[in-house]
Order: C-alpha cells, then sequence, then structure tokens
C-alpha cells in the first residue's frame, strides 16, 4: 500500500544531452583527467558486465571511453556508469566491486557522476569529493559506502541533485553542509544509519522539491524552519526516531503531493494549519504517537487520495468535513479511540476504494449514505463496539472484495445476500452468528479468505464447501461444528489458485479419524498452518502428513489420538512448531521429528510415549515431554541401564 517516489535514471538523458559539445569535442582529454579516470578503475576490483572495458590508457577518454562525456576544450565533464543500464531497449542489471578513488576529486570540470546502483562500492565517500565545484549531480545510492556525509560537501554550492540512499552512511550530517547547498532542487538520503537531528539549515535550501530522509535514525524535532521550502512537493522522513509535534509551518508547503513522516514518535495533534496543504495527495502519519482530534480543516485538502492514520492514540468523532475530500480513494484509520457515529457525509466519499476504520470506539449503525460509494472495494470496521445485530442489507449493493466486520455486535444467521456476492475476504469472527453453515455458502466462489471464529455456529461442514475452490485461508475455530473433515480437506483447487495456506479448526466438536491419505489432498499441497486441536477427531496421526512439504506449524493438542508418532512426519522440512500434547499416543519419540532442523517449538507432553528422548539441538523444556512416564533422558531424568 505503500506510494513512493523514486529518482527517475536520468544517466542516459543527461549523458546526451548535458553537453551538447559531446560532438564538438576539439581537444584530447585532458591528462588529469585521464589519470584520475585511470586512478578509479584502478580501484575496481570486480566489473562483471565490462561498464570500464572501454577506458584504455591508449585511448582518447574524450571520445573512446563509455559512460564518459567532455567539453570542447576535452574536460570531463559527465561520467555516468550506473549499475542499471540499457543494452538493446533492455535494461540490465549489474554491479561494480571497489571503492571510490579520491583522484575523483581531481576532475574540476566535472558536472555529472552517476556511480548509482553499483550495488557493491565500499568504503568512503572521498573528502576530495568537495573540490568538484562545478558539479550539479551526483549519484552515489544503491551501494555499500560507509562513513559520515564529509564536511567538504559544503563547497559544492552548485549541486541540485544528491542521491546518497541506500548506503550504509552514519553520523551526522553537519549542519554547515546542508546550509551551504543552497542549488539543491532533490535531496535523497534515506537507507542508510544517518543519525542526530534534521539540521536546522534545511530551511534554507529554498529550491528543494523533494526531501527523502526516511529509514535512518534521525531523532530531535522537525524543523519548524521546513516551512520555508515553498517549492516542496516530496518530504519523506518516515522510519526514524523523530519525536516532538509536527509543526504547524508544515500548513505552508502548498505546494507538497506527498507527506510520510509514518513510524516516527511524534506526539501532539495534528495542527489545524493542515489545511494548507492544498496540492497534498498521499499523506501517511501512521505509526506514532498523535493525540486529540483530527482537525475540521482537513476537510480542505481538495486533492487528497490516501489519508493514513493508523496506529496513533487519535480521540473524537470523526470530522464531518472528511465527507468533503471527494478525491479520496484510502482512508487507513485504524488502531486508534475514534469514538461516536461514522459520519453519513462519509457517503460522499464517491471515489474510495479502501475504509478502514477498524480497531476504534466507534458505535451506532451504519449510515446506509455508504451505500453510494459503488467503487468501495474493501470496507474493515472490525473491532468496534458497533452494536450492528445483523449485516445491513444495503451492503449487498456494493461490490466488495474484502468485508470486515469481526466484533461489531453481530449477531444471528449469514444473510442469504452473501451467496450472490463476489466477495474474496470474509471476516466475521468474534460475533453472536449462530446456527448452520448453510449450504449456499457453496456459492461464494470468489472466497480466498474465510473467518467465523468465535462464533456459534453448529453444524456440520456442508458438501457444498468443496466449491470454494480460490479458498486459501480458513479459521472456524471456537464453534461447535461437529461431523468430519473431508468436505475441507477434499475441497477444489483451480491450479495454481485454491491451494490452502492456513486452516484452523480448534476448539469444535469434529469427528475424526483423519484420513490416511491427508498429505495427498491437492488442497493440502502447500499448507504451511494446520491447526486441530481440542476436537474429538481419534485414530492416529497419518503417514502422509509427511508429504506436506510446505508446512510450518502442525498442532494436534487433545484430539484422542493414539498410535505412533509417524518417523514420515519427519519428511516435513520446514515444520518450526509441533504441538501433540494431551493424547494417547504411545512408543518412542522419532529422531527424525526431534531433529527437523526448523524445529523451534515442540510438545508432546500428557501422552503415554516411552524410551529415551532422541539427542536433540532445539531448545526444548522438559515441561514438553513430561507425563509420560515411560520417557527417560535429557532433559528428563536419565535412562536406567539394563
Amino acid at each position: 500500500m505503500e506510494v513512493s517516489i523514486h529518482r527517475n535514471t536520468l544517466s542516459f538523458v543527461l549523458f546526451f544531452f548535458l553537453p551538447a559539445a559531446l560532438l564538438l569535442v576539439a581537444e584530447a582529454c585532458n591528462v588529469v583527467d585521464k589519470d584520475a579516470l585511470l586512478q578509479f578503475k584502478h580501484k575496481i576490483t570486480s566489473d562483471p558486465s565490462r561498464l570500464l572495458h572501454s577506458w584504455k590508457s591508449s585511448s582518447d577518454c574524450c571520445t573512446a571511453w563509455e559512460g564518459v562525456g567532455c567539453d570542447s576544450s576535452g574536460r570531463v565533464v559527465n561520467i555516468s556508469r550506473p549499475g542499471l543500464v540499457s543494452v538493446n531497449d533492455f535494461i540490465v542489471d549489474t554491479y561494480m566491486t571497489g571503492t571510490l578513488s579520491p583522484f575523483l576529486g581531481n576532475l574540476s570540470f566535472l558536472q555529472i557522476l552517476d556511480l548509482s546502483n553499483l550495488k557493491d562500492l565500499k568504503g568512503l565517500i572521498p573528502s576530495e569529493f568537495g573540490k568538484l565545484l562545478r558539479l550539479t549531480h551526483l549519484f552515489l545510492d544503491s551501494n555499500k559506502l560507509t562513513g559520515s556525509v564529509p564536511i567538504t560537501f559544503q563547497h559544492l554550492f552548485r549541486l541540485q541533485k544528491l542521491y546518497l540512499s541506500d548506503n550504509h552512511i552514519s553520523g551526522v550530517v553537519h549542519s554547515s553542509v546542508i546550509g551551504s547547498l543552497r542549488s539543491l532542487s532533490e535531496l535523497g538520503l534515506s537507507g542508510n544509519q544517518i543519525s542526530g537531528s534534521i539540521p536546522v539549515s534545511i530551511g534554507n535550501l529554498a529550491l528543494l522539491t523533494k526531501l527523502d530522509l526516511h529509514e535512518n535514525r534521525f531523532s530531535g524535532r522537525i524543523p519548524a524552519g521546513i516551512g520555508k521550502l515553498k517549492n516542496l512537493q516530496y518530504l519523506d522522513l518516515s522510519e526514524n526516531q523523530i519525536t516532538g509535534r509536527i509543526p504547524r509551518s508544515v500548513g505552508r508547503l502548498s505546494e507538497l503531493v506527498l507527506l510520510y513522516l509514518n513510524h516516527n514518535r511524534i506526539n501532539g495533534s495534528i495542527p489545524s494549519s493542515i489545511s494548507g496543504l492544498r496540492s497534498l495527495v498521499f499523506c501517511r502519519l501512521s505509526e506514532n504517537k498523535l493525540t486529540g482530534n483530527i482537525p475540521p480543516s482537513i476537510g480542505k485538502l481538495s486533492r487528497i487520495q490516501r489519508l493514513i492514520l493508523e496506529n496513533n492514540k487519535l480521540t473524537g468523532k470523526l470530522p464531518a468535513t472528511i465527507g468533503h475530500l471527494t478525491t479520496l480513494t484510502d482512508v487507513f484509520f485504524s488502531n486508534n479511540r475514534f469514538t461516536a457515529k461514522i459520519p453519513s457525509s462519509f457517503g460522499n466519499l464517491i471515489n474510495l476504494q479502501t475504509l478502514d476504520l477498524s480497531r476504534n470506539l466507534l458505535t451506532g449503525q451504519l449510515p446506509p449514505q455508504l451505500v453510494k460509494l459503488q467503487g468501495l472495494q474493501t470496507l474493515d470496521l472490525s473491532f468496534n463496539p458497533l452494536g450492528l445485530a445483523s449485516i445491513p442489507k444495503w451492503l449487498s449493493k456494493l461490490k466488495l472484495f474484502r468485508l470486515l466486520l469481526a466484533k461489531t455486535g453481530v449477531e444471528g444467521r449469514l444473510p442469504r445476500w452473501l451467496s450472490s456476492s463476489s466477495i474474496s475476504v470474509l471476516d466475521l469472527s468474534c460475533n453472536g452468528l449462530k446456527g448452520k453453515l448453510p449450504h449456499w455458502i457453496g456459492n461464494m466462489t470468489s472466497l480466498s479468505f474465510l473467518n467465523l471464529s468465535y462464533n456459534g455456529f453448529h453444524s456440520s461442514i456442508p458438501v457444498e464447501f468443496k466449491s470454494l475452490s480460490l479458498l486459501m485461508d480458513l479459521d472456524l475455530h471456537s464453534n461447535m461444528f461437529s461431523g468430519n473433515l473431508n468436505p475441507i480437506f477434499s475441497k477444489e483447487v483451480v491450479d495454481p489458485l485454491g491451494h490452502f495456506n492456513s486452516i484452523d479448526l480448534s476448539n469444535n466438536m469434529f469427528a475424526g479419524p483423519i484420513e490416511e491419505n491427508l498429505g495427498d489432498r491437492p488442497a493440502l499441497a502447500s499448507i504451511t498452518s494446520l491447526v486441530l486441536s481440542h476436537n474429538q477427531l481419534g485414530g492416529s496421526i497419518p503417514k502422509s502428513m509427511g508429504k506436506l512439504k510446505e508446512l510450518k506449524v502442525l498442532e494436534l493438542v487433545g484430539n484422542g489420538l493414539s498410535g505412533r508418532i509417524p518417523e514420515e512426519l519427519g519428511d516435513a522440512m520446514e515444520l518450526n512448531m509441533i504441538l501433540l500434547s494431551r493424547n494417547k499416543l504411545r512408543g518412542t519419540i522419532p529422531a527424525k521429528v526431534l531433529n527437523l532442523k526448523e524445529l523451534t517449538e515442540f510438545d508432546v507432553s500428557e501422552n503415554r510415549l516411552s524410551g529415551k528422548i532422541p539427542p536433540h539441538k532445539a531448545i526444548i523444556p522438559a515441561s514438553a515431554f513430561s507425563g509420560n512416564p515411560g520417557l527417560c533422558g535429557a532433559p528428563l531424568r536419565p535412562c536406567k541401564h539394563s
């Protein structure tokens, strides 16, 4: 759901158009420049795509070297050797290993240096780069550079675009460096380990249109001077350790299109000055400590499309003015403390595709005006004390893809209109639903996810359930379902779709035994989690379970199982959790099972197992083997020698 804007690949445009004089080179390559480039090549230890193959001392660097551009006097003005290169209209992704030579600082006429996306350039950024006084574009992003941003960068007063993103750069960025780059229009330092405060001098960069500092370790407050950046269109400070309030001055950024402040420690309320962001399209303030009400002035964001405020501590009523934001496509307000009813004005959001108000304190019936949201694909109102009693019939008029109403007070039986819906994700868990699972459930052939757990259903699974050929995740736990499991395990599939990812049928009244050919069922071919605990299954653990090659979690607690733990279970190499406690299993524990490489949790307590516990590497407590009087060996008591 993220929206991100990366810098455009400028290498080819800049290389061919920046010095048009490339075709008018009158002088041979300057000797100082040529030596600097050869010194750089000397520091490269691996060049699998031969990006520097043409760089030979016997040829002219201005006319024969790929990726090098010169002016009419033979001075190098452009070096463009990025890791993403165009070959015969295809983009080739390559790399170079080595370090940056300080001799590059001798290229006194250099305007463009693009060594981005080479993946494996290491070491420090040479302080000598501060001598490149004519430099306008510096792209070193997506490498493994270390150290800090050189303080000598304060001399690069002509620099327009600086990208050092996705490296291992650390330390602080000196205020004197940032404040000196007054020609800068784009600054990308994301994906590093830079710490300290955002320099106050950032407010001096009047030409800045893009500021991307996300995924670092910046701390302290957002400088109020950021409001001076009247040309700023993109501001991403997410995934840092920023504290304090959102400065009111942010409201002066009238050209701002994207504002990401998520995953920080920002507190206080959203300033009413946010109404000044009249160009804002994408706003993400989630995963912070914001409090107070959403200001009604938010209704003036006339171009906003995505508004993400989830995982904060916001309170109060949802402002009716949000209904003015008819350009909205996505609203994510989950996990806050909003109260009262959902405003009827939300029905005006005719372009809305996602409405997520889950995990709040909203009450009252749903406004029927929401029926006007004909483009709505996801409606998530889960975990609100709405007291719905029944699912509104008008919801059938929407073309929902995902409907999530967990713990909203829904009671009674499943409404029949669901049988003709195209819903793919349905979560009605933690409600008061009861009665039988209807036969028409088989008509919901678009279902990929179904959660009816924590309700009061009391029937067997109808044979029509087999028709849910796209279903991949099923959670029916904590009901009173009965009968056998075959309609679930023998479900149809539509390759490559419809193979189960997870099944949780625990805490019901299902009867067994588990069919012996379980592991051969196509629907289970890629299952990762199978939870059947606390049912009246009886019988034994099928040997064919070992064929479930992607199974990670197996829970068969309290199922009345007897017989042995099949050694074949050890063929399910991805298993990390095996819970078999409170059964009637006998015999020994297979060494192959206990020594599964991924195993981290194992419990066979309260069974009738015997013999020596096989030596194993996983750290398993003694309690996981307790209640089996015949078991011995670490971590239980030593075995007696016969």
